[in-house]
């Protein structure tokens, strides 16, 4: 005993030592019982030179070996759970094979009855804060199960294939065999970052900037369960752990660039953008210049990719964000929509036309008018779309009372812009819930300022005029060119008939 004393006394304590508490009632003693370690944790760890090296790595059990279940942690003293509980990790830190179900049964209901009892002790509280060698034994454990490899499935497939997307979403999501393991670690993790009894300052020396980088990968994966889960967990990482934000809010911007300019292929975007729009609706004011080039170079190019369908729920709702925080960004916003307007994709023309009355909704007058004119050409072009959803959703912005009156205070720019494409509708569209809707427009516009109306109605009669008279013109100019040259062939003929 006395030698035991001398060596922890001849040890210089670390900060972690010292300002950690723990629940055992010797955490000195425990360190001193774990049990020794052979082997890495797995091929996949997260290093941090700033991690104390007091503690042995962690022994990943080889799932060859038989594996035998331990005590429950509440039926062993309180000075034997930190031992126990290391002997649990290294339980769960094998890996097994899912493709065969039968192979290692017993092993694997073993580990998933070990996951199951650290959840539920770790959820309880009976774990308290855990000694800071316990911390980093149970992320080597987690990222020996999540970090890996993503298999290739037909939905990536098909959409990396340059197919648009359509196909790959009538298909079944790819379902991740090793999920019974999977879901039991992921509810782990999520405990432990919840948990009042985790420190930050201890906990961010194991999930750092590398064991970020790697979860943020995950988001590629197949299974949406598994994407649920991955968001919910970093959303609580972002909220818990102040120092990481920057870097993850880069991270997730390199992932849009990536998938943006050269993959057009990602499943995650959604979740990534769901977990922005929480992030957004925290900015404070004024806004960062950060924040502005991320919505101008990363949000609004997310547009672009054909697969905006996927997602654009979620990034409407961040760009709404954006305006709502700031106003001045609305014609930033407007202008950026209109770059990345679809030419032939109608059910993007669709998806913008919703958006972009969620922006009118809350865009102030003097942002109105700096975009207005480029605005009301690309909605006169809608407006005569053969294709009925596209005219139609057009038309519906002047159900929106906000945008009515931003139309009605600009009347005099906007009126000529809309005004012959309004005509061409009554005249010649095909679909009549078109039609009536485009008459019920040009009657409020009636109503609006006739004066205004009458003056349109008279400048489009002019311009139609002009227009028949050119092709009128154009018509007569080609018949004398006909004449001429049927002149010249019957000249040509009858010179042939002479030689």
């Amino acid at each position: 005993m006395f030698n035991k004393i001398i060596k922890r006394g001849s040890r210089k304590p670390s900060k972690s030592d010292v300002s950690e508490p723990s629940i055992y009632s010797s955490s000195a003693a425990a360190a001193s019982t774990r049990p020794p370690s052979s082997a890495a944790v797995a091929a996949v760890t997260v290093n941090n030179s700033s991690r104390p090296t007091v503690s042995p790595p962690l022994t990943s059990s080889n799932p060859s070996l038989p594996i035998e279940p331990l005590p429950l942690l509440r039926e062993v003293p309180a000075q034997e759970r930190p031992s126990l509980f290391s002997r649990k990790l290294v339980i769960c830190s094998a890996v097994f094979d899912f493709s065969d179900v039968l192979r290692s049964a017993r092993e694997k209901e073993v580990k998933r009855q070990t996951l199951l009892e650290l959840v539920d002790y770790v959820q309880s509280g009976s774990s308290g804060k855990l000694p800071y060698y316990l911390q980093d034994e149970l992320i080597k454990m987690v990222s020996a199960n999540i970090f890996r490899c993503l298999p290739p499935s037909p939905t990536s497939e098909a959409t990396s294939g340059g197919g648009g997307g359509a196909d790959a979403e009538d298909e079944d999501p790819y379902l991740e065999p090793s999920w019974p393991h999977l879901a039991l670690v992921y509810e782990l993790l999520l405990r432990f970052v919840v948990s009042s009894d985790t420190d930050t300052k201890i906990a961010k020396r194991y999930i750092d900037h590398s064991f970020v980088l790697k979860f943020l990968d995950l988001f590629d994966s197949e299974d949406p369960r598994e994407r649920e889960y991955l968001k919910t967990i970093l959303h609580r990482i972002y909220g818990k752990f102040m120092v990481h934000r920057p870097f993850i809010r880069k991270a997730i911007n390199n992932i849009f660039y990536r998938f943006i300019f050269e993959t057009e292929r990602h499943s995650g975007i959604g979740e990534l953008l769901e977990i922005l729009g929480s992030i957004i609706n925290g900015f404070a004011l004024p806004m960062k210049e950060e924040h502005k080039l991320f919505l101008v170079r990363a949000l609004i190019p997310l547009h672009k990719p054909k697969v905006v369908g996927g997602y654009h729920q979620q990034l409407s709702y961040c760009i709404t964000q954006f305006v709502e925080k700031d106003y001045k960004l609305a014609d930033t916003v407007i202008r950026g929509l209109l770059k990345y307007w679809p030419v032939t994709n109608c059910q993007k023309e669709v998806l913008f036309l919703g958006e972009l009355e969620e922006i009118l909704e809350v865009t102030q007058s003097a942002e109105f008018q700096r975009c207005m004119v480029p605005l009301f050409r690309q909605i006169g072009r809608c407006l005569n779309s053969s294709h009925f959803q596209v005219s139609e959703r057009a038309l519906f912005l002047w159900n929106n009372d906000h945008i009515v009156s931003l139309i009605a205070q600009n009347r005099s720019v906007i009126f000529p812009i809309i005004y012959e494409a309004l005509e061409r509708n009554i005249q010649s569209h095909w679909n009549q819930a078109v039609h009536g809707l485009t008459v019920n427009v040009r009657k409020m516009f009636l109503e609006m300022d006739s004066d205004l109306f009458k003056e349109c109605q008279r400048q489009y009669a002019e311009k139609e005029a002009k227009s028949k008279a050119l092709q009128e013109q154009r018509e007569l100019a080609w018949k004398r060119l006909e004449d001429v040259a049927a002149r010249a062939a019957a000249a040509s003929d009858d010179m042939v008939m002479v030689n």
